[in-house]
C-alpha cells in the first residue's frame, strides 16, 4: 500500500491559476509561489466581498487518542465529495507547524487520497508564513530589549516582561532561559523563554485580522510588559506596530492550493488548539465563503478545544456561524475511550464501544448547545465490524444525529459521498439559529471560564491559583475582564488531566495562570500542566525523513 507521500507524489496537479479560475480569480489576483501555490492579492479579496456567502461546515472531532481520528483527512475528503455531487465547494484549513511535523503528531495536509497538495511544501516551509510570524515576534523581542538597554524611556520593569521569543520547533530546552548576560554591552539580564510559533499572539492576530489596518491596530494593542509602577506597556507605546505589520504584509494574504481532486483549498494560519485558538485565518475563511456555495473548514483537536474556540472566539469576528458541524470519530478511538488498550483495538468489543461512546455523546451534546445541527462521520478502519457500526448508529440516533461511514483515505471523493449528501440534507432542513453558551456577551472572565468548564467539559468546579486570582484583579483594573477566554488544556481529555478518558464527571479544573493577549482580543487560561513549548518524543518523526538525489522528500508520512 502506498504511503501518503507516495500518493501525493503520484498525483497530477493543475497549475494554480487554473484552480484560481474556478473561484473567479484572474492571474493578476495571484502572487505566485511556483506552479502550484499562490497568495491572493488584497484587491481580489476586497472584490470578492461583493459575492454572497456560502454555507459553512465545521469539522471537529472527539478527544484524540493514539488510535487516530483523521479529522483533516475527513475535512478534505468531504470537500472533494461535495464537489463530486455537484456542489461548488472550497476548503479552508490551517497550516502545519514544523514542531509536530518533525515530532510525533504529523502534518496537517490529510492522508491517503484525501490530501491538499503539494504536501511536501505545505508541511515544510510553504510560502514562508511561519517564518514571517516568527520573525515579527522575535523582532518585537529585540526591539523591546533594546528599548530597555538604551535608557528605558517607558520605565519598563525587566522582571515584568511577559513577551516571549518563539521558534517553530518543539524545543523543550528553550522553555526557560536567561538573556542579557555578559556585561553591560550585551543588554539587561533577565529571565525569558520561548514558546512555539503557533502559540504566539502574533499568530492569533494574523488569523483574526480582517485587513492591514486591523492587523496594525491589533499589533499595537499587544501588552509586552509592565512598568515599575505596574502599568501595562504595549507595542503601540514602543511605536513599532508599523514595522511589525511590514514584516507580515505578505503573510497575511491567504494561500491557495488544491486537493488531489483539484478542489480549491485555502491553507492559512496555524494556531494550535490546545494552547491557542486553533482556527485558520478569518481572511481565508471569508474568502472561501465568497467563492463557494459550501465551505468545509476544521478546528483543531476535539470539539472541547478547537470547536469551542471556533464558536466562541472566531465566529464573532467572522460574522457567520457554521450551518452544520461534522464530528469525526473512529470505532477504534471510541473503544480506547472505553478502556481498551491500543494492541487490542482490532477485536470486536461492543461493551467498550458503548462505554467509550460517552466521549462522542458529550461532544454531540456540546455542539447542540450552540443550536447547531450535527452529523457524525466515522472514519473507517478495516477492523470495524458491522455490529459495531450498527451499535454506533443506534447510540447516535438517541441524540437525533445521523452517522455516515467515510472511506476517503482509501477511496478519495467517492468514499465521502454518503457523508456529503447527509451534510447537504442536514443544512437544508435545519431551522435553528446559532446561540452562545454564555449567559451574556459581557460575562466576566470567571463566568466564561466556569461556563466552559461546566457546559463543555462537564466539570463541576474551577480552582484558581493565587497568581491567577491576582491576575484577575489586574485585568479588572485595566478593563480586560470581559474579554473572551481561550482555554489552554490537554487535548486528550475533557478534563485537565490527560489520563481521564471517556466523559469524566465530578472533576475540577485548575487555572494556574492567565496570559493577556490583548492584541488578539482574548485572555489565555493555562490549565493543568499544559506547555506552550512542546517537547520532542523519544523517537521523533524526523528520524524517518530524508531526501533523494532528485530533491524529493522521503519518509514525510
Amino acid at each position: 500500500m502506498k504511503t501518503d507521500i507516495e500518493i501525493s507524489q503520484d498525483a497530477t496537479l493543475l497549475p494554480i491559476n487554473e484552480i484560481a479560475e474556478k473561484l473567479g480569480l484572474k492571474d493578476d489576483d495571484l502572487e505566485l509561489h511556483g506552479k502550484y501555490k499562490a497568495k491572493i492579492e488584497f484587491s481580489a479579496l476586497n472584490r470578492l466581498k461583493e459575492n454572497p456567502k456560502g454555507k459553512l461546515i465545521l469539522v471537529t472531532s472527539i478527544n484524540p487518542t493514539p488510535a487516530g481520528e483523521g479529522k483533516s483527512t475527513v475535512t478534505i475528503g468531504l470537500g472533494d465529495a461535495l464537489n463530486k455531487i455537484g456542489k461548488n465547494t472550497v476548503i479552508a484549513l490551517r497550516e502545519p507547524s514544523l514542531g509536530p511535523v518533525m515530532g510525533i503528531k504529523g502534518g496537517a495536509t490529510g492522508g491517503g487520497y484525501a490530501q491538499v497538495l503539494p504536501m511536501e511544501d505545505i508541511n515544510l516551509h510553504f510560502t514562508g508564513d511561519m517564518h514571517a510570524i516568527t520573525t515579527a515576534n522575535n523582532a518585537l523581542s529585540a526591539l523591546l530589549d533594546n528599548h530597555i538597554h538604551q535608557g528605558n524611556e517607558l520605565n519598563i520593569d525587566p522582571r515584568r516582561v511577559i513577551w516571549k521569543r518563539v521558534v517553530d520547533l518543539n524545543d523543550r530546552e528553550l522553555r526557560f532561559i536567561t538573556v542579557g548576560l555578559g556585561g553591560p554591552i550585551n543588554g539587561v539580564p533577565r529571565e525569558d523563554g520561548f514558546d512555539i510559533t503557533v502559540a504566539s499572539e502574533i499568530m492569533a492576530i494574523l488569523c483574526l485580522s480582517t485587513d492591514i489596518e486591523d492587523l496594525k491596530n491589533r499589533l499595537a494593542n499587544i501588552v509586552v510588559a509592565y512598568t515599575y509602577d505596574k502599568e501595562p506597556v504595549t507595542v503601540g507605546d514602543l511605536k513599532i506596530q508599523g514595522a511589525l505589520a511590514l514584516v507580515l504584509k505578505d503573510a497575511i494574504k491567504p494561500n491557495l492550493v488544491q486537493t488531489i481532486y483539484h478542489t480549491p483549498a485555502f491553507v492559512h494560519g496555524g494556531p494550535f488548539a490546545n494552547i491557542a485558538h486553533g482556527c485558520n485565518s478569518i481572511l481565508a475563511t471569508q474568502t472561501a465563503l465568497h467563492c463557494g456555495d459550501y465551505v468545509v473548514t476544521e478546528a483543531g483537536f476535539g470539539a472541547d478545544l478547537g470547536g469551542e474556540k471556533f464558536l466562541d472566539i472566531k465566529v464573532p469576528s467572522l460574522g457567520k456561524a457554521p450551518d452544520a458541524v461534522v464530528i469525526v470519530a473512529t470505532i477504534r478511538a471510541l473503544k480506547m475511550h472505553g478502556g481498551v488498550t491500543k494492541n487490542d483495538l482490532s477485536a470486536e468489543n461492543l461493551e467498550a464501544l458503548k462505554t467509550g461512546f460517552a466521549n462522542l455523546a458529550k461532544h454531540i451534546e456540546n455542539m447542540q448547545k450552540y443550536n447547531l445541527p450535527v452529523v457524525v462521520a466515522i472514519n473507517e478502519f478495516i477492523s470495524d465490524t458491522e455490529k459495531e457500526i450498527e451499535l454506533l448508529r443506534e447510540l447516535c440516533a438517541a441524540f437525533g444525529v445521523k452517522v455516515e461511514r467515510t472511506a476517503v483515505w482509501e477511496k478519495g471523493a467517492e468514499g465521502g459521498i454518503d457523508l456529503a449528501q447527509t451534510v447537504v440534507e442536514t443544512i437544508a432542513t435545519n431551522e435553528q439559529t446559532f446561540r452562545s453558551i454564555f449567559k451574556h456577551d459581557d460575562d466576566n472572565i470567571e463566568e466564561k471560564v466556569e461556563a466552559i468548564v461546566e457546559e463543555i467539559y462537564g466539570g463541576n468546579e474551577v480552582n484558581y491559583s493565587k497568581k491567577a486570582m491576582q491576575q484577575l484583579a489586574t485585568f479588572k483594573k485595566y478593563g480586560w475582564d470581559r474579554l473572551p477566554v481561550c482555554m489552554a488544556k490537554t487535548q486528550y481529555s475533557l478534563s485537565d488531566d490527560p489520563t481521564k478518558l471517556g466523559a469524566p464527571s465530578d472533576f475540577s479544573v485548575t487555572i494556574r495562570e492567565f496570559v493577556p493577549k490583548i492584541g488578539a482580543g482574548f485572555i489565555v487560561a493555562l490549565t493543568g500542566d499544559v506547555m506552550t513549548m512542546p517537547g520532542l518524543p523519544k523517537k521523533p518523526a524526523a528520524l524517518n525523513m530524508d531526501i533523494d538525489s532528485n530533491g524529493d522528500a522521503i519518509g514525510l508520512f
